[in-house]
């Protein structure tokens, strides 16, 4: 298949995401699959974030509510518990910490810019409930 840019696929072209079969997708790691050329996968879109995920692994819980929702596939779980974030391929769109049920959330949204280990030294106090 030739190359072509987005806009140049015929209407109702199927691309696939994989080369071959797959049988066990969701037991094979990320860095293990076969991706396509067509994948979007194999290329960077970290350039898109305005706004970038900090992961503080010292409140979560391992629900994996934030993999389960990632539009993007970039939330790095292994063996059920949440290890990071693949910022090369996440957009930022911030549904990770929306979902995130932790108290303080274990992913906040900062500036693309700001630097993680400053970010995670000023993170927020767990609020108490008020009985």
């Amino acid at each position: 298949m030739a190359n072509k840019g987005w806009d140049e696929f015929e209407i109702g072209a199927m691309l696939r995401t994989f080369n071959g079969k797959i049988d066990d997708i969701a037991g094979t790691h990320q860095e293990d699959r076969a991706y396509s050329e067509n994948s979007s996968f194999v290329a960077s879109v970290a350039d898109w974030r305005i706004n970038k995920p900090v992961f503080n692994k010292d409140f979560c819980i391992d629900c994996q509510f934030c993999w389960i929702y990632c539009p993007d596939v970039s939330i790095i779980s292994r063996d059920k518990k949440m290890i990071g974030v693949d910022m090369d391929h996440c957009k930022g769109c911030g549904i990770c910490v929306e979902v995130c049920p932790t108290n303080p959330k274990s992913l906040l949204m900062f500036s693309e810019k700001a630097d993680e280990e400053t970010e995670l030294a000023a993170w927020p106090a767990k609020n108490e409930e008020k009985k």
